[in-house]
């Protein structure tokens, strides 16, 4: 461990596994730095000489293994020696002691175990207990230590299933055009659509077995390869492909928002960002810089068994309902016997959520944002404030009826882990009343703007008119600016920047804590990963996804640096071919950024479902770097920001791949030409409505292309880029308090380290993480509690009680659901939009009406100011 001295290591001694693989077990002699982390307060374990039938049960329970997980496990412990199981546990306990996906239970046994010298003298006595670390050990090295993982991921696998087909690029690409085709062009639409992957995936399947069924078996032979238009059955490592490949290409390029602020004229008005070599240069770049960085960090991100990424077991799952012939009975509640199959579930699912999507999304709306109790008194100041879901916080015990309101950040409560919902959760209603005290308090001006807001105003709370601070180049004009007004947030926008700086600070410190170990060894490994013969790394042989992924060629290290290299130079030529009045330099500044928070990031997001962004740090840094220069701090924020959150996204994919056994270059290939081929429809589609479409980004806008994504971006290039987070966060900026943020966030991620070191037998503490903690603090502005609560009894039922009473119900039906629900909405969403409400068709009654009355129509202020009255400092005070 940290801080400590290296123990002596003596011969590896090897197992075999019952997929036939050798499973090296490693000999530690001492186990004084284990001890310690387990700390010298752990309550022994006590065992009782229970029959087999008992011991069973609480493995069951206390792993949340079904019995056919526990059958498959029994062959494989009865070969293993005790000394063997003993350093299989050591490793488990190094990697899993603060993994708080890890069954908690588990974890106090292995503790018990190791620190039980009596065992290994006297094993004679102990047998009950070894045969239970046995068995513990087997499941975990046989299968994935998390139930999650077991519930739609196999555990074997066949090499010879083809993934790389003619018909699977063919289908593959042909939803990555779409998708980036159509979501480039509605980007801009006010609401704008999007097509999500999970549509391409679901479409994807008929379309396959289509091609299954009517193509001829023809095809050439390629480098002593045969490709043929059907060499068979549509597999699942070919529906996965396709996937991945609409994955990486539904997203459209961020620097696009750049190419718009930069070219109309009603933002900076600079003409040259129309030539398609620069567009095309800079959205490479930061789209394969990502990938670069995925490939180099997949020892940290992807290989390790702790990082589930709960995002990628829904997309598994629906994968699963189509590919998997097989359908057990499993136990329910009230004694009820399921017997449907994943497939069937997923289409009567399916159905429903298409039907009921119809009535909050257009023929009742007030159920998607049920805000009932404000329509007692819609004009209650107090009530809509605390109680209302549009400007108020939201604080509302059944506030809507739309699961599409759970997606809203990814955070689909049957995806998510539990106790990353709850943490995140605490952090909300935390800070609510940090919120509320700002407003009640008038603190910084906040009560005389609407409580929730994001968007910035001015004195005379009105929005901030950037026009009447910049110059005709788009740069501060000090004269302007002071006769003018600095900028005013809202107390929940002021809340969540404090929360902003605190995450990223307890981001680091908790990823240096709590798994400095695992980066160490990643970083271990890379180095040793240069070299032409390298073994895998001791901990993840554990890991059988590991193990049966060694059946294929691994991508080479020089691949992924070599597209980091090309990307990087992709940037500094569109940067320094044109005239942007910014260094290439940026370039750099920003790849250092997404360096530092990459892995913790990571991390996080495959542990718990939550992505700490860098954008408001990116926007920090590159406006204090770059003062006064909006388009440099875009740039330093696309470099830095961007290709970090690209290089988490595709390392979700190279998991996905991992799970599914999809082979490492086969998958390679598929981001990057799926990446190229979205990214250039992407910027043809940009220009055709640069280019082509009349008064674009305006009020007179046709077809709704109001840019409101644009004119956000825009608005936040002068405040952070020509005003300057120096002016509002500075030294003498009015918000100059809220960077007590930094410390805070040290503070909160050190506190609850020191409790689970001191108290390791408080199985709760295992459940706090720090950092979804500190995320629970930034849903402000727009949104609220409204957003939160609904998933937390909802990922109790899912999460606690059916997954430790009815484990093998969850296993089979729990991800399925939410892969349904979610195509559900997308299918339904998208038809309404194009029937509907594309041509303007309305729906007006009572119900599409009484959630926008009152305060909830128009935000009821703390404060109102008089006729030509205005707040804050003087005109000539500030500068």
């Amino acid at each position: 461990m940290g801080g400590q001295t290296e123990k002596p290591v003596a011969q590896v001694h090897e197992t075999e596994d019952q997929d036939g693989t050798r499973v090296p077990t490693q000999r530690i002699d001492e186990l004084d730095a284990e001890k310690s982390e387990a700390g010298s307060n752990v309550e022994p374990f006590s065992y009782q000489e229970d029959d087999e039938q008992d011991l069973h049960r609480h493995i069951r329970t206390d792993l949340n293994v079904t019995e056919d997980d526990l059958l498959e496990a029994k062959e494989l412990a009865s070969r293993y020696t005790l000394e063997e199981v003993r350093d299989i546990m050591v490793r488990i306990y190094r990697i899993h002691s603060r993994d708080p996906n890890f069954p908690t239970p588990v974890v106090q046994k292995i503790s018990a175990f190791l620190k039980n010298e009596d065992i290994f003298e006297h094993p004679e006595s102990h047998q009950h207990l070894i045969s239970e670390m046995k068995l513990e050990a087997a499941l975990v090295t046989s299968n994935s230590p998390y139930a999650e993982v077991r519930a739609v991921v196999s555990n074997k696998d066949d090499p010879t299933t083809p993934s790389s087909t003619l018909r699977s690029w063919a289908i593959g690409l042909l939803f990555s055009a779409l998708l980036a085709f159509v979501n480039q062009l509605f980007d801009i639409r006010q609401p704008a659509i999007r097509v999500m992957a999970n549509v391409a995936q679901l479409l994807a399947y008929p379309i396959g077995k289509a091609a299954e069924r009517w193509l001829p078996d023809a095809g050439f032979t390629l480098f002593g390869i045969q490709h043929s238009l059907n060499p068979g059955p549509f597999t699942r490592k070919e529906h996965m492909l396709i996937t991945i490949m609409a994955n990486v290409a539904y997203n459209t390029p961020y620097t696009n928002y750049i190419i718009w602020v930069q070219y109309l004229p009603q933002y900076f008005h600079q003409p040259y960002a129309a030539h398609f070599a620069y567009q095309i240069l800079i959205a490479l770049a930061t789209n394969f810089i990502g990938y670069g960085m995925a490939g180099i960090c997949r020892r940290f991100l992807v290989y390790p068994s702790y990082c589930v990424w709960p995002a990628s077991l829904v997309t598994i799952a629906l994968n699963t309902a189509f590919h998997t012939p097989g359908n057990p009975p499993v136990m329910g509640p009230f004694g009820k016997i399921w017997r449907i199959s994943r497939a069937n579930f997923f289409y009567l699912m399916f159905g429903a959520m298409f039907i009921w999507f119809w009535f909050p999304n257009y023929i009742f709306t007030s159920l998607s944002k049920f805000n009932w109790i404000s329509w007692i008194l819609p004009n209650h100041r107090d009530l809509n404030v605390i109680t209302g879901i549009n400007n108020g916080l939201g604080l509302n015990p059944f506030p809507t009826w739309d699961w599409n309101v759970l997606l809203w950040d990814s955070a689909d409560p049957l995806m998510v882990p539990f106790f990353s919902t709850l943490n995140r959760f605490i952090g909300a209603f935390v800070s609510m009343w940090i919120v509320l005290a700002f407003w009640y308090k008038n603190v910084y001006n906040t009560g005389y703007l609407p409580i929730n807001t994001n968007r910035v105003y001015d004195n005379t709370a009105n929005l901030y008119n950037i026009s009447r601070a910049i110059d005709e180049r788009g740069h501060l004009d000090p004269d302007k600016y002071a006769s003018y007004s600095p900028p005013y947030l809202g107390a929940g926008n002021v809340v969540i920047y404090m929360f902003f700086f605190g995450i990223y600070t307890s981001t680091l410190t908790y990823a240096i804590l709590y798994h400095r170990n695992e980066i160490f060894m990643g970083f271990k490994a890379l180095f040793t990963s240069f070299r032409k013969k390298t073994p895998l790394e001791d901990n993840n042989i554990l890991d059988v996804h590991n193990r049966l992924m060694k059946s294929y060629k691994e991508v080479p290290e020089w691949w992924y640096m070599l597209c980091l290299a090309g990307a990087i130079a992709l940037g500094v030529g569109g940067i320094a071919g044109w005239d942007t009045h910014t260094s290439p330099g940026v370039v750099f500044y920003g790849l250092a950024l997404c360096v530092v928070f990459v892995i913790p990031v990571g991390i996080i997001k495959a542990m718990t479902g939550i992505e700490v962004t860098l954008n408001v740090l990116a926007e920090f840094i590159g406006g204090s770097w770059v003062d006064g220069n909006a388009l440099a701090m875009n740039y330093f924020k696309s470099f830095g920001y961007v290709t970090c959150a690209h290089a988490v996204w595709f390392s979700n994919d190279l998991k996905l791949a991992h799970y599914v056994k999809i082979p490492p270059r086969q998958t390679f290939s598929a981001q990057m030409v799926a990446t190229l081929v979205s990214t250039f429809v992407c910027i043809g589609v940009l220009n055709f409505q640069m280019l082509n479409i009349h008064d674009v980004c305006t009020e007179d806008a046709p077809h709704k292309l109001t840019c409101p994504g644009v004119n956000t971006f825009f608005t936040a290039s002068v405040l952070w880029g020509t005003v300057g987070p120096k002016k509002v966060f500075g030294h003498q900026g009015q918000y100059s308090e809220m960077l007590i943020g930094f410390p805070l966030g040290v503070v909160v991620v050190v506190f609850f380290w020191l409790l689970n070191k001191k108290f390791p037998h408080w199985a709760w503490t295992r459940q706090i993480h720090p950092v979804a903690i500190m995320y629970g603090g930034i849903v402000w502005a727009p949104y609220n509690m409204s957003y939160i609560w609904p998933s937390v009894p909802i990922a109790y039922v899912s999460w606690i009680y059916l997954k430790t009473r009815y484990v093998g119900l969850w296993s089979k039906y729990n991800f399925v659901l939410s892969a349904a629900w979610s195509c559900g909405i997308a299918i339904s969403g998208i038809i309404i939009f194009f029937s509907l409400q594309y041509t303007g068709t309305e729906f007006k009654w009572w119900g599409n009406e009484v959630s926008e009355q009152g305060c909830e129509d128009d935000s009821c202020n703390y404060k109102i100011l008089g006729p030509g009255e205005y707040f804050g400092p003087r005109i000539g005070e500030f500068s």
